[in-house]
C-alpha cells in the first residue's frame, strides 16, 4: 500500500508530481460516526463515502497535509485455509516509515484513470481496487472479494489523512507472487505467526486486522 511519506513540505510536493487521489471531507467521516481502529458496519459508511455527492480527486501533495481530508485507501487481505498473505515492506516502496515493516494489507489511492460509467462512485472505486492488486501481486486462480470493514487510525499524522476499507480476498489456493520489489518475503502465514511470533513487526493497519479481524 502506498501510503504518504509526510517530509518537508517542499520536497513532499514534489514526490506526487501532480497525482490526483479520491478523497472525502473529514466532516462527512465525523458526522457519520468518526472511530479508531476497526468498523465493520461497511454498509452505512460506504455508501456515503462512494456516493458522487460526497467524493472528489484531489492532488495528493495537497490532501497529505490536509487533516480536513480523508484519503480512501483499500486495504486488501488475502486468505486461504487459514492462512494469510504477509510480506515485509522493501525499500521501494512510497512509505519510507514503513520500511521493513510487516504487512497483511495490499493496496493503495483510487486515481482518475480509474473512473468508469459511474464517476466518483462504486464501480470506480473497485476498478481502482482491481487496479492496485494487478499491479502487486501475481494471482494463479480464483478468488471472491468482500468488503469486511474499516479502518482508521487518527493516532499519527498518516493515519489523520487516511480511511481504509478493508476487503478480504478468500482465494482458491496459495499460488500468489509479488508483482513488485516493495512486497519482499512474500509468503502465507498462519494465524497463530501472526498473533505471536511476526505480530511485534506488523504495521499498525495490519494489527488492528489481527486484533479484531482475523479469529
Amino acid at each position: 500500500m502506498d501510503t504518504p511519506h509526510l517530509s518537508c513540505q517542499n520536497s513532499h510536493m514534489r514526490d506526487y508530481k501532480g497525482e490526483e487521489i479520491l478523497v472525502i471531507p473529514r466532516e462527512l467521516f465525523d458526522k457519520l460516526g468518526s472511530f479508531q481502529g476497526i468498523e465493520t458496519d461497511v454498509v452505512r459508511y460506504l455508501e456515503a463515502i462512494l456516493d458522487p455527492a460526497n467524493n472528489f480527486f484531489m492532488e495528493r501533495g495537497k490532501a497529505e497535509e490536509d487533516p480536513s481530508f480523508k484519503q480512501i485507501i483499500p486495504y486488501a487481505l488475502f486468505h486461504h485455509q487459514g492462512q494469510y498473505l504477509h510480506y515485509t515492506r522493501g525499500k521501494s516502496g512510497g512509505e519510507s516509515r514503513l520500511h521493513a515493516q510487516g504487512s497483511i494489507g495490499i493496496g493503495g489511492h483510487i486515481n482518475p484513470v480509474d473512473e468508469r460509467a459511474d464517476p466518483l462512485g462504486r464501480e470506480t472505486y473497485l476498478a481502482g481496487v482491481e487496479r492496485e492488486i494487478d499491479e502487486e501481486l501475481l494471482i494463479s486462480g480464483g478468488h471472491k472479494n468482500k468488503i469486511v470493514a474499516l479502518l482508521n487510525d487518527d493516532s499519527n499524522e498518516v493515519g489523520k489523512v487516511h480511511l481504509g476499507v478493508v476487503h478480504l480476498f478468500e482465494l482458491e489456493n496459495t499460488m500468489v507472487e509479488s508483482g513488485e520489489d516493495a512486497l519482499a518475503n512474500l509468503a502465507f502465514q498462519s494465524t497463530a505467526n501472526l498473533k505471536d511470533s511476526l505480530y511485534p513487526t506488523l504495521e499498525t493497519w495490519s494489527k488492528f486486522c489481527v486484533d479484531q479481524l482475523i479469529k
